[in-house]
């Protein structure tokens, strides 16, 4: 009999402890839970497009000059500086010609120097009646010829710098190196391809648009660009004024921001022409779950409860995803996935 009364205390100690750890209920678990209520908002209506990248700078520079390839200092895919020297050709032919006018500009000045002096003292004379008009006009004639000779020398001069300028091709922009076309040794005449480049700085898209939309595309002149799951707004759109008669479609260029990561010259993207606005339902993107090919959000029902609900979704647009079906305007959603996925498993008094 005196072991009765320890269990029955015992007994009640954990009634109690049990009673103290009762789930609390889904309506009051989730009073603090923040939400968004779903409402229709006008956003633009795209029409998606397969786009190709290419470069806004792209080129094949080729050389001025014949002469023999010395030197390549740069390969396919090097980053090449705007002005490096790319290739240089054998230069004994230019810089001899370059010897050669700068020693007739130097003899051309100093005729032109001494004609001058002439001139002046001839017509000295003639102004104190020394001599006949004749030899001053002889003079005058002299001096001209030299000035004109001068003039000719110093024209040759700079013919002859570009020539030697001609045997050192640089880059006219900073690029990556796309075909090399020239092997070091080989002889070249001018108008060869040399080398051919491309920048990445300034990049841009080309895509075919179907004639049916091109009006809609002209007016607004609005694009979108979506690059491994981010959406990048264009900076301007060209459309082409005519079509290709094969297609009937009309080319368009879709102008990027400078330096945008992820993209190369050649790759395929998928391009959102704006062609007007209608109503979509809008979520922040942190409100989505993804779990494996699930795509859900945490519903949050009048009376507390919270549920996990699948979604269809669209388009991405800056922080906040399309949703085209699983939702209805006026009900509201966890912007915590997290905190609501504990109140969605947390049982309640009737699970007891």
């Amino acid at each position: 009999m005196p072991r009765a009364r320890p269990l029955a205390l015992l007994l009640g100690s954990l009634f109690v402890l049990s009673g103290a750890a009762t789930p609390q209920p889904a309506a009051s678990a989730s009073a603090d839970l923040a939400t968004i209520t779903v409402d229709i908002e006008s956003a633009p209506t795209e029409r998606l497009l397969d786009g190709t990248v290419e470069a806004v700078h792209q080129s094949t520079v080729s050389a001025q000059t014949a002469g023999r390839v010395t030197e390549i200092n740069f390969d396919v895919n090097d980053f090449v500086p705007e002005g490096s020297v790319i290739i240089r050709l054998r230069s004994t032919e230019q810089v001899a010609s370059l010897s050669q006018a700068q020693a007739a500009l130097k003899e051309a000045t100093a005729r032109e120097a001494e004609a001058q002096t002439r001139y002046q003292r001839i017509r000295d004379m003639y102004e104190r009646r020394v001599v006949a008009k004749a030899t001053l006009d002889e003079a005058t004639a002299a001096r001209d010829a030299a000035v004109a000779r001068l003039t000719a020398a110093r024209a040759g001069l700079e013919a002859a710098r570009e020539g030697v300028a001609y045997t050192e091709i640089r880059a006219p922009y900073s690029g990556v190196v796309t075909a090399k076309y020239v092997q070091l040794g080989e002889v070249v005449a001018p108008g060869t391809p040399l080398m051919s480049g491309a920048s990445l700085h300034a990049l841009r898209v080309v895509a075919e648009v179907p004639q049916s939309i091109v009006e809609q595309v002209r007016s607004l002149r609005k694009a979108v660009v979506y690059v491994d799951g981010r959406r990048v707004a264009a900076t301007g759109v060209t459309l082409f004024p005519s079509a290709e008669p094969q297609t009937n479609t009309f080319r368009a260029r879709i102008e990027l921001p400078r330096d945008v990561a992820g993209l190369a010259p050649g790759m395929f993207v998928k391009v959102g022409l704006v062609t007007g606005e209608a109503g979509r339902l809008l979520l922040p993107r942190s409100a989505v779950v993804q779990r494996s090919e699930m795509r859900a959000v945490y519903v949050v029902a009048p009376d507390g409860t919270v549920t996990l609900r699948q979604v269809r979704l669209g388009h991405v647009r800056d922080d906040r995803i399309e949703i085209l079906a699983g939702l209805k305007p006026g009900e509201k959603v966890a912007l915590d996935p997290a905190a609501a996925g504990l109140i969605a498993r947390r049982p309640t008094r009737n699970d007891e």
